[in-house]
């Protein structure tokens, strides 16, 4: 049973804080074990090989990271319908396409394309196992199994850690081939141990033939839309990423890709992912059964949690990030910085734009959410733009980025305002 079942009589908001909390330590764990394995490798690993490791995963993410769409549809529909035979069958059966896609056209676009010299078999076996680990991940979020969930996100990074240790010191590979084959390990030991755990709880049907009703084509049409949106938030970072490498120097991409993104993944992590992970399921509950009240206390809770976590990360940057960096970093990863400090001033957009979209959703407007993270990508395009006539430097990245996200925020207020107050006028508040 989920975590956040136990009982009828606890409130949607004392549910979603204990877990909210419960998810951020372990997150906590999961950043201390991996932020220090990336300070560790940045102190001997060539930054090149750091900055194609991760420019490759990221290519590889952003294909399978649709799938992570289909989490949010899931939830909402396996909570309106109890139907998880042929909601789970239709997420089989797209996986295994967007798999072979992957493979067949994602693969050669980096051996090729990219001219990225990068091993057929370690590229295979991060595609094909990655492709194993969203699928377990997108089940325990459909079935609120938040107990596995939490300790998914600590032993993900350890596994990381344990197979590079493996590869590098007991198979002697070299130091970036032991980073993509302890990435395919690791993905590979979190699928079996979340197949292993969710098994002993909830036993799946085996693949079958899909009886589409008319719930399921709902069901379709808001995954297909969710996977869009979730390709889109994964695009806007991708999107900072091309434009370093087309506008600015491998060293300036080395910081990105080795100071910059872990921090910008791991306040992710830690405040923003939770939002879809425990917020959206209890926010699609409340929809369901209109209790107004309990949404205004969720959204209170979570707008004086984002304004508190985005003014301690601003202060710490602007005035300890400068020593703080120097400390963990070598002298040629100091530029990184600046860009984090100008990230710091927009990251309470992105938690509140989390909360309007899982609010948008939970209401079943999949395409106005999807709009909206449209718009915050062509803001961010446009942005980047201007501000290259206006400054060489590269934390012009980051404030393009900025600008998509408080775009994003302002129109899904608008969109939040036009469906709370359609909802009202269609039918009397519920409490």
């Amino acid at each position: 049973m989920s975590s956040l079942s136990q009982s009828s009589n606890e409130t949607a908001v004392s549910r979603l804080k204990r877990a909210f909390v419960a998810g951020i330590w372990a997150t906590l764990i999961s950043i201390a074990i991996g932020f220090s394995f990336k300070v560790w490798l940045a102190s001997w690993v060539p930054k090149a090989d750091l900055a194609i490791y991760h420019t490759v995963i990221d290519i590889i993410s952003l294909s399978l990271i649709l799938m992570t769409g289909f989490r949010s549809s899931m939830v909402v529909s396996y909570s309106q319908t109890r139907n998880d035979r042929d909601i789970i069958n239709i997420f089989r059966y797209v996986l295994i396409l967007v798999v072979l896609l992957t493979w067949g056209i994602i693969l050669p676009y980096i051996k090729h394309k990219l001219a990225i010299d990068v091993e057929y078999l370690q590229l295979v076996g991060i595609i094909v196992s990655m492709g194993l680990k969203v699928y377990f991940t997108n089940l325990v979020a459909m079935y609120r199994l938040y107990e596995i969930s939490n300790k998914v996100t600590w032993m993900e990074p350890l596994s990381l850690v344990l197979a590079f240790a493996l590869c590098y010191y007991g198979l002697s590979m070299a130091p970036l081939g032991a980073l993509f084959y302890a990435t395919t390990l690791s993905s590979l030991i979190i699928a079996v141990f979340m197949y292993l755990r969710r098994r002993r709880q909830i036993a799946t049907a085996p693949l079958a033939k899909v009886n589409l009703e008319p719930a399921l084509k709902s069901f379709m049409k808001r995954s297909v839309t969710a996977s869009l949106e979730a390709g889109s938030s994964i695009l806007m970072i991708y999107i900072t990423v091309l434009l370093t490498i087309r506008y600015f120097s491998v060293e300036e991409l080395g910081d990105f890709q080795v100071v910059v993104r872990p921090v910008f993944t791991y306040m992710t992590l830690l405040f923003v992912f939770p939002i879809y992970r425990f917020v959206l399921p209890e926010l699609a509950v409340c929809v369901r059964a209109r209790d107004n009240e309990q949404i205004r206390a969720i959204k209170h809770w979570l707008y004086k949690l984002a304004l508190i976590v985005s003014t301690s990360f601003f202060v710490v940057m602007l005035l300890g990030g400068d020593s703080l960096f120097r400390m963990l970093f070598p002298p040629q990863y100091h530029g990184a910085v600046p860009v984090l400090l100008h990230y710091a001033i927009f990251f309470i957009f992105l938690m509140l734009n989390g909360y309007q979209l899982a609010y948008i959703k939970a209401e079943g407007y999949f395409n106005a959410s999807l709009l909206i993270r449209l718009a915050g990508i062509i803001t961010l395009v446009g942005a980047f733009f201007l501000l290259r006539q206006l400054t060489a430097n590269v934390v012009a990245v980051i404030l393009a980025l900025g600008c998509g996200y408080l775009m994003m925020y302002l129109i899904g207020a608008l969109v939040e305002r036009h469906i709370r107050r359609s909802r009202a006028q269609a039918s009397p508040a519920v409490s």
